[in-house]
This record gives structure tokens, sequence and C-alpha cells, in this order.
């Protein structure tokens, strides 16, 4: 409890700057740096050292973070002075300092491993979506030239279901091509959903697996 608690307390809201996240977000970022390092190099290994770098820049990057921790609620239990709790929205860079002061509290409190599944379960995806990007894939866009090509039509996405709180939603979405509706993938916003979707319609339509589950 008392590291979670520092984990949320930012500088503005502590009694004195040791009492903040500041030492927390020090040795967060080492192991966040650390586990994502080794995620890649298992993950991908024929990309050479420049590709892996440029992957973990933007896995890392403070918009990455910021947006994770959005996801998780945590704005809403920040520690603040009176000052920032005045600004109607939280910053962005406040938000990221925050989600790697949460690593390091877990792995003070549950160690290497219990750390290393957290990265995984909220970061694994984010590394998923870069490495897309670095390599050019964007799978609506294959899939809608696929349809277009062999079918003469257009995808189309199917929002089937959505869970969560209003400040951290997933969404369940299906791609639809023609009369033939795909397995159906999971994302933390619609746009992540829809990618996850294309590529497990074009999977499908491969003779592969869905690489994405639906529940």
């Amino acid at each position: 409890k008392q590291l979670l608690q520092a984990a949320l307390t930012h500088a503005s809201g502590a009694e004195h700057r040791l009492a903040s996240n500041e030492r927390l977000e020090f040795l967060g970022d080492a192991i966040l740096g650390a586990v994502v390092c080794e995620l890649l190099y298992r993950q991908f290994p024929e990309h050479l050292e420049g590709d892996l770098t440029k992957i973990k820049s933007v896995v890392v990057s403070r918009q990455t973070c910021a947006k994770i921790s959005q996801a998780l609620g945590m704005q809403e239990y920040l520690i603040l002075g009176k000052g920032m709790t005045t600004h109607p929205t939280i910053p962005p860079s406040l938000l990221a300092d925050v989600f790697e002061s949460l690593v390091a509290a877990i792995y003070l409190d549950g160690g290497d491993r219990a750390a290393r599944q957290f990265i995984e379960r909220h970061v694994g995806p984010e590394i998923e979506l870069a490495a897309g990007g670095e390599s050019g894939a964007n799978y609506k866009s294959l899939l809608q030239q696929l349809a277009q090509r062999e079918y003469n039509t257009t995808p189309t996405y199917q929002l089937l279901d959505e869970k969560g709180p209003d400040h951290s939603k997933c969404f369940k979405i299906a791609a639809q091509v023609g009369s033939n509706r795909y397995h159906p993938a999971w994302g933390r916003n619609k746009k992540e959903a829809e990618q996850r979707a294309a590529r497990n319609a074009l999977s499908e339509l491969s003779g592969e697996a869905a690489p994405f589950p639906s529940d």
C-alpha cells in the first residue's frame, strides 16, 4: 500500500520530494526499458539492431506510457498538489511518469516476474502496433486491397461488443467482406480493434488461424 501511494504521488502533492514518485519513476524507467528490450529480442529474431531500436523508442515513449496510464484510469487516483488539480486535464508527461512509477512499485512489491507480467500485458499490444508501423503493415489497407481485387467489394467493420468503464473501454469488432464475417478481435480502442479484426480476416482468407482471440 505504501509503495502504491508513493507511485501515485506527484511532487506537487508530496510533503517533500523524497515522498514523491520521482525515485520510483527512475527505477521503473530502467525496468521497463530492460523488459521491452528482451521482449523485442525474443519476438523479432530477424530484426537488426536499428529496427529493434526504432520499435523500442515508440514503445517506451512518453506518449505510449501516458496512453497506457490513461487506459488504466490512473488519472483518477493521482495525488496532486492544489496547483495541479485546477488543470482541466492531466498533462501526458505526468501520466507517463506514473506508469513508470507503477512498474517500479510492482517490481519492488512482487519481484521481477510480477513486473514482467504487468509489462507484457499492457505494453505487449503496443509492441505489436509499433512493429506493424515499422514494417509498413496496415492490415485494414491490405484487407481492402484484397477485397477489392478478389471480391470487388470493400470490407466493413462491425462493433459487436464493448466493455469496461468509460475511461478504459475495450471494443470487439469483426471485419466483413461481402456476406462473410471473420473472427472478431478485441482492442483498447476502435482503431486497434479494427486493425486486429482485419489481421484476423487476412489470416483466415489465407487459410491460417486467426492470431487475435475474440474472448
